[in-house]
């Protein structure tokens, strides 16, 4: 039973909100112009909580393998780091994870792009097969882009441009300009997330090596960057909304908003060795957010 639940603290639960969240407000966009496909719906929700899950696997491998996860390690222990999980056996754990991934990806693709020409069933497998590169080159491999300051780059695109982008077409099979917005919307939420963990972790990370655009910034300007990238994605949101309105219950996502308000204030007044719940908080509001801003447009 000990085993069992350090597998689950090392797939890390509380980031899997935000994995599916590009998934759900992809999917209401495809509803919302009338070409909604509930099996890709599934398929892609599940795969993207898999490769999420992958990540999480390397992220504890990687980390672990560099030095980073160390006793001066601000966040929760993982589970390489305490002994509870051996390296072949996460070895063992990324590989089954890959291949079900691989597995729900194949038949994602399929039953989005079997009626298109071949060429955009190849193009979305390559986009899978990037998807799990990244995945597990965020921390692993001789030269993992997350510690040379690509983390930030690689998040908004996975988790925003291609992950709502990428669930639209599947469903509606063609490409709307407005659609655009959503994926910079995910992607910035979704980069705001990563930032408060490397706003958390940057001492050590400096002292370990690991090259992160907070780090970079320092923690002054790292802050400013996550009201930036805040405010562009709250932005683009309401300009689509803007853009596609037809009723007053899209507007139902906007409340939302004092979530990020209040938690940005606490952000700027906070060291960043307390920023930690601050990660679940953003996660659970651009969740929150996603599931309103779908149910306003399903119902609109």
């Amino acid at each position: 039973m000990g085993k069992v639940k350090s597998w689950i603290n090392a797939f890390r639960l509380r980031t899997l909100p935000l994995a599916v969240s590009s998934i759900i407000v992809g999917s209401a966009m495809a509803s919302f112009d009338g070409r909604d496909n509930n099996k890709v719906f599934i398929l892609a929700l599940i795969t993207a909580v898999l490769i999420q899950i992958l990540s999480n696997l390397a992220n504890d491998y990687g980390d672990f393998v560099k030095g980073t996860d160390n006793q001066n390690r601000v966040g929760p222990t993982r589970m390489m780091q305490s002994g509870a999980i051996s390296r072949e056996e996460m070895k063992t754990g990324m590989m089954v994870i890959t291949g079900l991934a691989i597995f729900t990806g194949l038949w994602l693709v399929y039953e989005g792009t079997y009626a298109l020409p071949l060429s955009r069933m190849l193009l979305f497998i390559l986009f899978g097969a990037l998807a799990l590169i990244a995945a597990v080159a965020y921390t692993v491999g001789k030269r993992p882009y997350g510690y040379l300051g690509l983390g930030d780059l690689f998040v908004f695109i996975f988790f925003g441009l291609l992950g709502v982008i990428g669930t639209y077409f599947l469903q509606a099979n063609q490409l709307q300009t407005e659609v655009w917005l959503l994926g910079i919307t995910l992607g910035c939420f979704s980069t705001g997330v990563l930032n408060l963990n490397n706003m958390r972790d940057m001492d050590n990370d400096i002292a370990s090596g690991k090259d992160t655009l907070a780090s970079r910034l320092g923690y002054e300007k790292a802050r400013y960057y996550h009201l930036l990238i805040m405010i562009v994605g709250w932005g683009c949101a309401l300009i689509y909304t803007f853009v596609n309105y037809s009723s007053w219950i899209q507007l139902i996502f906007v409340p939302v908003i004092i979530l990020f308000i209040r938690d940005l204030n606490c952000i700027f007044s906070l060291e960043k060795e307390k920023l930690d719940p601050y990660l679940k908080r953003l996660g659970i509001s651009t969740f929150l957010f996603s599931v309103l801003f779908g149910v306003g447009l399903i119902l609109s």
